[in-house]
């Protein structure tokens, strides 16, 4: 069982069509994950439409009140109320359809999820403490070389900031021998 996504709140009839044609095709479950996330954004839709109309309903309370106003802000609360129903039993036929689709998958652990590219030192930690001392030398020997480098390109922007410094100086006594 498909259900064809929600598209706000009502389908032209041009475009219900082509929504029946998919509805009768079997979706993946990439698909039924979309539709139940737009499901899950039109339930937040409708509940934020409904606080926003308990918000501006006032309450019967004998105070003078039209009540035809309040008569239709109550008829406009149990649609969305509806329509909210509507949707959760929408997002729980997904729900099911996605879990009904995952339950022959094996459950993989999340390492084997994460792609992972081997090491060189995971190699070499099999072959004993020579290859360990090998491998541990030539990478301090690049983290020295990195360093050496990173000092010298910090040196650079020291000097720079040095006549950037001297070049705003001569600026400023130019404009103050001007005034």
């Amino acid at each position: 069982m498909s259900t064809p996504p929600l598209s706000g709140a009502g389908m032209p009839g041009a475009a219900a069509a082509p929504a029946a044609a998919a509805a009768t095709r079997e979706v993946n479950t990439a698909t039924l994950c979309r539709i139940g996330q737009e499901t899950v954004q039109d339930i937040v839709f409708r509940t934020m439409e409904i606080f926003q109309l308990l918000r501006n309903m006032q309450l019967p309370n004998g105070v003078t009140y039209h009540m035809g106003t309040y008569q239709d802000r109550l008829g406009k609360l149990q649609e969305h109320l509806r329509q909210l129903s509507v949707l959760f039993r929408k997002l729980r036929l997904v729900y099911d359809k996605c879990n009904e689709n995952c339950a022959g998958l094996e459950p993989m652990s999340v390492e084997q999820l994460i792609p992972y590219i081997e090491d060189d030192y995971w190699k070499n930690e099999d072959r004993g403490p020579a290859s360990q001392l090998r491998y541990a030398s030539e990478e301090r020997r690049e983290i020295l070389e990195v360093n050496k480098k990173l000092k010298q390109k910090n040196q650079q922007l020291k000097q720079i900031m040095d006549q950037l410094r001297n070049l705003i100086w001569d600026i400023n006594a130019m404009l103050a021998m001007r005034n």
